[in-house]
């Protein structure tokens, strides 16, 4: 990367300007209010806010809101929009997400009626007698889909009214990031989520951080490696990529010691494996670790199960086999062990760079495995933290909005309904879309989310969408999947309240099991016709479902809904008198700071994790000769510095130096090899499609990868799906750039 392109660290004077100009702006004063309202940041999973004030977090620090908090709460603060008078369909389809985006908040119910090619305003009325007819059809034609921007009681009500239903199908967008983290996690520690509170990483003196650009997608982590470092730890940073954030990171939380200072350092060492790649590294680390003698086999024996299998396979692995399949040199892999081995607190982190990947699940596996054999889990400062990427994604799975619902769950909400719940397995967010191409799926309700751009292959998810005869999307403002996810029959966009304007409390869960109650608040809105979701489920389950065994009616009131919650969902019991203590909590059962898991035995389960074979396909894949000049590449979808999940606030990333969205990050050499050279315009083609005219950038990044922005980029490829997790390799797509 050139100096000249892209910063010298992340954070720092760009931060504290984009602060100002919004915070100065016509709209600063609204925006305040809402920085300092008792609610939970809208942005990602590591958010401050709730009754401790909206800039502080769990542990009590102040100053922890970054510009990724500011950005969401701007883009809420938006005028209404009418969009149904100015723009026809056709037009509409020509907006990309931050043109969608930047159309307004929705502040009236909407309806493209089929045929039509223009939306219009609708009644509520008319919208639950629609919804009558449209959940009465058979319990497997009926589905949800769901992201993290709203409450824990909504989503609740959500896989309570579609399990009353008989209807198991409740997708949603961990399948597609975070779903391998849950599956693997679970196996091996009976709980699918961090075992690291806040207060435990801060005794950590080591983060080993896998697949992750934090310094964009989630500042505020980035405080904690600071305060890390500062007391003499050690970062090790695994990413093809070197993104500048995690290598130097100004935080405005510190202003003296980081911001004066031209940035904190972040990482000790920095290693660029191999996309997909991150089970041979890990075993190399194991091997290597065990080389060292720095295993703690009196921990292996007492608190874990096959571990004696997985030393094997890490000493039968050849070192050959090892390095050529990750890309590290045995040296470097050694420094890692001796790193890892050496700390007295390891805390292992990732995002969706592990995940995303056809062996999503044994590379959890693998980490995790790494973990226990040094003694890196069951004490404080120390363990596995996947880190979520929007605010409540983990309170959804929590609330039991999964097709793998806890066995526990299951039975109270048998109890609570007095009969037996479904047990046809449900779809998930990847077999949603199968079911709904092949013309299997009537009915489905979208709580948040952005169902249609969030997958692979567009076109798919277009043709899948225009197959079922109703969709309700339930939202904030207009996005991509509002204009080319459209219904058979009836399309219909219901505006909801955002957190920080419900005219009821709700609570929220963090990435750390952390429990945050949000106060009330009210709408900028004038003449709004809009609802809260626990509105909205409620009318319509009590319209289907009368009143026998639940109380619809009655479950209006979020008081109850937690009471509910508190019987219903295994370490949520305090959530059931949080109204009257207002005592936020961490969730019971799931940090673990003594070695006795969740697990029948109380014992981890160790899985030996096969190395992948990383095969790159020929150019004659593609369709085109080999002698057609150009390059293969394997390519990582990834959000730019601007960006929260498929919502773009603005076009460019500026810390990667990529001015627009229509951009491929290349390595140099690979671009001097095929004959190309930076800024020239190129075609990337995958299995499913192409884009033309890309710009190229040149960037720090492994020799044979390349990066471009999601969601765009989505329409070019099918992924390769994780059997276990359903989460498709959206970070290991093998392109032709020509």
């Amino acid at each position: 990367m050139s100096a000249e392109k892209t910063p010298n660290a992340g954070g720092g004077m760009p931060v504290i300007g984009y602060w100002a100009e919004k915070t100065i702006s016509p709209d600063g004063k609204k925006i305040w209010e809402k920085l300092f309202h008792k609610s939970a940041c809208l942005s990602c999973a590591w958010g401050t806010g709730g009754q401790k004030g909206g800039f502080v977090n769990e542990d009590g620090e102040i100053l922890q809101r970054c510009a990724k908090s500011v950005e969401a709460i701007a883009s809420e603060l938006q005028p209404a929009t009418y969009f149904e008078q100015n723009y026809t369909l056709p037009q509409l389809q020509e907006l990309n997400s931050q043109a969608a985006n930047n159309l307004g908040r929705l502040s009236h119910p909407l309806i493209l009626r089929a045929g039509s090619s223009q939306y219009e305003r609708i009644s509520w009325d008319e919208i639950y007698q629609i919804a009558e007819t449209a959940f009465r059809k058979p319990p497997q034609r009926l589905a949800s889909y769901s992201s993290g921007r709203s409450s824990n009681e909504a989503a609740f009500l959500l896989q309570l009214m579609m399990r009353s239903l008989d209807s198991n199908n409740l997708a949603d967008c961990s399948d597609l990031c975070h779903a391998a983290s849950t599956v693997g996690l679970k196996q091996m520690f009976g709980s699918g989520t961090s075992m690291v509170s806040l207060e435990s990483l801060k005794q950590a003196d080591c983060v080993v951080l896998i697949g992750s650009n934090a310094p964009a997608n989630h500042p505020r982590l980035l405080n904690e490696l600071i305060q890390l470092r500062d007391r003499g730890g050690k970062v090790i940073i695994i990413n093809p990529t070197v993104e500048v954030g995690l290598v130097k990171f100004a935080s405005p939380a510190y202003p003296i010691k980081s911001m004066l200072a031209g940035g904190s350092d972040i990482s000790s060492l920095y290693l660029q494996p191999i996309p997909g790649s991150d089970v041979a590294l890990f075993v190399g680390i194991q091997k290597s670790l065990i080389a060292q003698g720095l295993i703690k086999q009196d921990f292996l024996k007492a608190h874990t199960e096959d571990w004696e299998n997985i030393i094997k396979h890490a000493e039968n692995t050849p070192w050959e086999e090892i390095t050529s399949t990750c890309g590290i040199s045995q040296t470097e892999i050694a420094i890692a062990a001796r790193i890892i081995g050496t700390s007295s607190g390891v805390v292992f982190a990732w995002a969706m760079g592990v995940t995303q990947q056809e062996n999503g699940v044994d590379n959890v596996f693998s980490i995790a495995n790494t973990a226990l054999l040094t003694g890196n889990a069951g004490k404080p400062g120390a363990g596995t933290m996947p880190i979520r990427g929007h605010s409540n994604v983990q309170g959804f799975g929590s609330m039991g909005v999964t097709i793998h619902l806890k066995k526990e769950i299951q039975q109270t909400l048998e109890k609570l309904l007095q009969r037996p719940l479904s047990r046809i397995p449900g779809y998930d967010t990847r077999a949603l879309i199968t079911a709904a191409e092949a013309g299997e799926v009537d009915t489905l309700i979208c709580l948040g989310g952005n169902l249609y751009a969030a997958n692979p292959d567009l076109n798919q998810a277009k043709r899948a969408l225009g197959q079922i005869d109703t969709i309700f999307y339930v939202a904030t403002k207009p996005n991509l999947g509002h204009f080319h996810g459209l219904a058979k029959q009836n399309t219909i966009i219901l505006p909801v309240f955002t957190r920080f304007e419900n005219p009821h409390k709700t609570t929220t869960e963090s990435g750390n099991n952390f429990v945050r109650l949000n106060d009330v608040g009210k709408t900028h809105l004038e003449n709004g016709d809009l609802i809260s979701e626990v509105e909205l489920i409620v009318e319509i389950a009590h319209r289907i479902l009368g009143d026998n065994p639940v109380n619809w009616r009655k479950l209006q009131d979020t008081k109850y809904v937690r009471e509910l919650i508190a019987k219903t969902i295994p370490g949520y019991e305090k959530i059931g008198k949080i109204d009257i203590t207002g005592e936020e909590f961490t969730i019971s059962g799931r940090v673990f700071n003594q070695p006795k898991f969740g697990t029948s035995t109380g014992k981890a389960k160790m899985f030996v994790t096969t190395l992948p074979k990383l095969d790159l396909p020929s150019k004659v894949d593609f369709g085109v000769a080999e002698s057609t000049p150009g390059i293969v590449l394997i390519l990582g979808t990834g959000r730019s510095y601007s960006q929260h999940n498929t919502v773009v606030y603005k076009p460019g990333d500026y810390y990667r130096g990529m001015p627009h969205r229509n951009c491929i990050l290349m390595n140099r050499e690979d671009a001097e090899k095929a004959g190309f050279s930076e800024h020239q315009q190129v075609t990337v083609q995958g299995d499913a499609g192409k884009l033309e005219n890309v710009e190229i950038i040149f960037g720090d990044i492994r020799q044979g990868a390349a990066m471009m922005f999601y969601p765009e980029v989505n329409v070019i490829f099918t992924a390769k799906i994780d059997m276990r997790s359903g989460t498709p390799a959206y970070k290991r797509v093998p392109v032709f750039v020509y």
